[in-house]
């Protein structure tokens, strides 16, 4: 039978393009290593002052450094076969050239110090940006100050900043090591001008002033003045400037110090008299640090040798860095941790040696030394169930009594101190992911004693009903939940076999869950939190072993990225919450008592 279907005509076809990009360029550098290492068309060698000698190739070494492009195109250098580098030593040289090549360097406590003015010279900008975040991390009392000065330096403006924060949350404790001695005397002035110093009081201030100028006395003295008129002395106690400031014999030899005395002292006077006309000026205003940043707290969990946790531990993303906080009176895991009001943290039920408890425990941030303490007990004892907060009032909703596989939810009203039953959910959930949004209480994942869910419910408290929604793309238990910028996102869990490292994504606008790029680690029973316009997700278990490690995910650029800093403690199961940053966060210290604490609202 003849083929009677018409061929296109081909003379009015566009004209097609077919591009293509080499998707790793790692196999070119590896070629071009072993060239440089045999000598092979190499057209450059670079000597040091210590007598080290390093082979490469100009091309190379311009397309990577700013410095060696400038040197071998606009300089004498680029028609010269050897060049000496005297700014550095071989094997700080050797390590930069070798990170050109290879894309890799690893960097130490004991090379950072001097790889990082090195990368700033050739201005290998990621090296140098390793090297912060290296310093970074390590931030503690006893190296800021140096740390601060190396950033300064080398105009590192994030590690300049956080290693200032630093300097300035710990104040109290940092003016008591040697480091603080060798602050110059500008450095010092700026310090102690500061509004942002955190201190328990100005005669703190006044005495590590009094140290810094008599450990080098005969050139700091005469800045003396200078440092007292940033000192509040009006803000000491009558009794303290009368014992400690009156008789110091810097401030007698010193007209200008012994000003300040009188003014102090005068200040106390107006004020025993209770004059309406006291005399203000900056030494008898209080310092008022910056508006309060929040921190990540993260409680209990279980340990990396299954043992149940009672340590807690908090994250600054301000200077990067995690410290312990103040122990539970109870080890526990599986619980559910709420803040109300920014500043106080409940931590309910859980488990630990084979007790599921319905115990709540309060943590009222704001106080001055503040410490765990029993508080009003839930109704229902409950583990690996979800927990938020709505408007002053806690929820709690599924979870495991021991028994049976709960469905009930039950709230706490901060205002009057009691909880009470709410209407059940259409299904039992255990490892359930609680998320708030538009005042809705959303009920994600979790399993029953046979299935694992995909699928979400809605609660709306103002009318005690739960609504289905869609399902999600994945089952979920040990899901752990967050919202940010009104989206409601699902991070890991497991399906009751694999650990997901996926996350999804809810818009109810929308009524759809979609995908967004997978976590770098595979994570279930994490903690979930929002700061700073990021979705933090802290620790989990990734299938094999419990974690220490947390990423952020920013709706920006939707891209993940791991924090430097690690916990001190790997854990899952663990309550994970953003919080106000305490005053005095970091002298916390767990006090056992039975007494009841009522919340401060």
């Amino acid at each position: 039978m003849q083929n009677t279907k018409q061929i296109p005509e081909p003379n009015r076809c566009e004209s097609a393009i077919y591009k293509y990009k080499k998707t790793s360029f790692s196999e070119i550098y590896e070629v071009l290593q072993s060239l440089r290492e045999d000598e092979f068309f190499c057209d450059i060698n670079l000597e040091t002052d210590d007598g080290g000698s390093i082979f490469g190739h100009k091309v190379v070494l311009a397309s990577a450094s700013p410095y060696f492009q400038a040197m071998f195109t606009n300089f004498s250098e680029k028609n010269q076969e050897v060049v000496v580098i005297r700014e550095l030593n071989s094997s700080v040289l050797q390590l930069l050239i070798d990170f050109i090549y290879s894309g890799k360097i690893i960097v130490t406590e004991s090379n950072v110090q001097v790889l990082l003015p090195a990368a700033n010279l050739l201005q290998l900008q990621e090296v140098k940006n390793a090297c912060c975040d290296f310093l970074q991390a390590q931030i503690c009392l006893t190296n800021c100050i140096g740390i601060f000065a190396l950033a300064d330096l080398h105009s590192c403006t994030k590690l300049l900043s956080s290693s200032e924060l630093y300097i300035h949350q710990y104040f109290s404790d940092v003016v008591e090591g040697d480091e603080f001695l060798s602050l110059s005397s500008e450095q010092m002035v700026k310090l102690i001008a500061s509004e942002e110093l955190t201190v328990s009081s100005e005669e703190k201030i006044f005495e590590s002033v009094i140290r810094w100028v008599k450990y080098d006395l005969d050139s700091r003295k005469q800045i003396l003045p200078k440092l007292m008129e940033h000192v509040r002395l009006p803000l000491t106690s009558k009794d303290y400037i009368l014992k400690n400031v009156v008789d110091e014999p810097l401030l007698i030899n010193c007209a200008k110090c012994k000003d300040y005395v009188f003014d102090a002292l005068h200040f106390h006077l107006l004020k025993s008299k209770k004059l309406i006309t006291i005399p203000h000026n900056i030494r008898t205003k209080p310092r008022q640090r910056g508006g309060t940043h929040k921190v990540i707290l993260a409680v209990g969990g279980v340990g990396i040798n299954n043992e149940i946790l009672y340590s807690t531990e908090w994250y600054d993303p301000k200077i990067n860095q995690w410290q312990p906080g103040p122990k539970m009176i109870t080890p526990s895991r599986s619980g559910g941790l709420a803040v109300v009001n920014d500043n106080f943290a409940m931590y309910l039920g859980g488990t630990s040696f084979n007790s599921i408890y319905q115990s709540a425990y309060g943590l009222d941030l704001s106080s001055d030394s503040p410490r765990w303490r029993p508080t009003y007990d839930m109704l229902v004892k409950r583990r690996s169930f979800g927990v938020c907060v709505i408007n002053n009032f806690i929820y709690v909703v599924g979870g495991f009594d021991g028994k049976i596989i709960l469905k009930s939810a039950e709230v706490f009203d901060c205002r009057t101190q009691k909880w009470q039953m709410l209407s059940n959910m259409s299904t039992r959930r255990f490892g359930v992911g609680i998320g708030v949004l538009n005042n809705l209480l959303y009920a994600v994942g979790g399993c029953n004693s046979d299935h694992t869910f995909n699928s979400v419910e809605c609660y709306n408290p103002s009318l005690d009903k739960w609504t289905p929604i869609a399902d999600m793309r994945e089952r979920r238990e040990g899901v752990g939940v967050g919202v940010l910028d009104d989206v409601l996102y699902a991070v890991g869990g497991n399906d009751g076999e694999d650990v997901h490292r996926s996350v999804e994504a809810y818009i109810p606008s929308t009524g759809v869950w979609s995908t967004i790029p997978d976590m770098h680690l595979c994570r279930s029973d994490a903690g979930v939190a929002v700061l700073d316009g990021l979705l933090y997700v802290v620790s989990g278990y990734d299938g094999a072993c419990r974690l220490d490690s947390v990423e952020s995910y920013n709706p920006n650029t939707n891209k993940w990225t791991m924090i430097t800093a690690s916990m001190n403690v790997a854990r899952n199961e663990a309550g994970v919450v953003a919080i106000d940053m305490p005053r005095y966060f970091k002298t916390f210290k767990a006090v056992r008592t039975e007494k009841k604490l009522k919340p401060k609202f």
